[in-house]
C-alpha cells in the first residue's frame, strides 16, 4: 500500500539559515507518528511545507501523490494547530457547521460534537469556551470528511487528563480507518503508548526515525533493575552482584538489554535475601535526550 505521505529530500531555509536539511519521512495509512524535538527544532516548518504554507528549496513532498497545497491535498488533508482560534461569535454546531459547508462534506455535526465531549456547549458561543473546549472543537473539524492525513501540532494543549485520553482514543479511531496521523508533541509519556513510530528532530535535522524498540536497540541504552533487600542483606547483595547501593536498603545494577534475562537469573538465585524486584526499561525521555544531543546532528 502507498504510503499517504512521502518528504523527500526536503530543505527549507530562512533568510541565509537553512532550517530544513534533507528531511526523508513516510507515513502510511493507518500508522501514527510521533514528531519530536526542542522548539526550534523544524517540526512547526516541516508540517507548514507539508499544508503547503511554506514551500520548501529542494526535495519533493506528496500528500496521497498531490502536491502540498493542491486542491487534493488540501481534501485529504486536516490541521490542528496548537493555538487553535475560531470566530467568536459563533456557536460550535454553527463553526462545524461552515467548515462542513466550505470542504463540500455532509456531516453530522451534533454527532461529532457529542464524540469530542462537546454535546452541552454545541450551542454556546465560542467566546465562552476554554481553551481546552476551543482545542476539542478542533479535534471535530479534523474528524470531517475522514481525512487521509491528520496533522496534529501539540495536540493535547490545554486538556484536562481525561480530554488527553479521549483524544488519543480518536486518534486510535482515526488511523483504524486508515488516516495517517502525524503527531507533534513535547508530552513524551503520552506518545510513547500511542504512537507505532517515532521520529525525532534536531536543527532542522531529522536525527532518528523508527519503532520504539528499534531505536531502544539501536541506542543501546541499559536496563535498570532495582533489587529490595531484607533486612540487612544489602551489603551481601551488592558484594554478590556488584551495583550501587540505594538508600541503604536496595541495590541498583544496570544492564543492557540482551542481557536482563541472565541478570534476572543472578537475583533470583540470591534467593531469601531479595524481598522485591522492580525493572525499569529505557523510557522515551531517556531515547530522546540521546538522539537529540550533538552528535547526533
Amino acid at each position: 500500500m502507498a504510503n499517504t505521505l512521502i518528504v523527500e529530500n526536503a530543505d527549507k531555509f530562512r533568510g541565509k539559515a537553512q532550517v530544513l536539511k534533507d528531511i526523508n519521512l513516510t507515513i502510511a495509512p493507518g500508522e501514527r507518528l510521533a514528531l519530536l524535538g526542542h522548539n526550534g527544532a523544524g517540526k512547526s516548518t516541516l508540517i507548514k511545507s507539508i499544508l503547503g504554507l511554506t514551500p520548501i528549496r529542494g526535495g519533493k513532498i506528496s500528500i496521497c501523490g498531490a502536491a502540498p497545497g493542491s486542491a487534493a491535498a488540501r481534501a485529504a488533508t486536516a490541521f490542528l494547530p496548537e493555538a487553535v482560534s475560531f470566530h467568536p461569535a459563533l456557536t460550535g454546531r454553527e463553526q462545524l457547521n461552515q467548515f462542513a459547508r466550505l470542504s463540500g462534506v455532509r456531516a453530522d455535526v451534533p454527532a461529532l460534537l457529542e464524540r469530542v465531549g462537546l454535546s452541552d456547549a454545541l450551542d454556546r458561543r465560542i467566546g465562552t469556551y476554554s481553551k481546552g473546549m476551543r482545542q476539542r472543537l478542533g479535534l471535530a473539524q479534523v474528524l470531517l470528511g475522514n481525512p487521509k492525513l491528520a496533522l496534529l501540532d501539540e495536540p493535547t494543549s490545554g486538556l484536562d487528563p481525561i480530554s488527553r485520553q479521549d483524544l488519543y482514543a480518536i486518534i486510535d479511531e482515526l488511523a483504524a480507518k486508515g488516516t495517517a496521523v502525524l503527531i507533534a508533541s513535547h508530552a513524551l509519556t503520552e506518545v510513547e503508548a500511542r504512537t507505532d513510530r517515532i521520529a525525532i528532530m534536531r536543527k532542522g535535522v531529522k536525527v532518528a526515525d523508527d519503532t520504539l524498540a528499534a531505536l531502544s536497540a539501536d541506542a543501546a541504552l541499559q536496563t535498570s533493575i532495582r533489587i529490595t533487600a531484607r533486612d540487612g542483606e544489602a551489603d551481601r547483595i551488592a558484594a554478590q552482584i556488584g551495583g550501587t547501593r540505594i538508600n541503604g536498603a536496595s541495590v541498583e545494577i544496570h544492564c543492557d538489554a540482551a542481557a536482563k534475562m541472565e541478570a534476572l537469573r543472578h537475583v533470583a538465585a540470591l534467593g531469601d535475601a531479595v524481598a522485591d524486584v522492580s525493572m525499569t526499561p529505557p523510557r522515551l525521555e531517556d531515547l530522546y535526550r540521546h538522539y537529540a544531543k550533538e552528535d547526533h546532528a
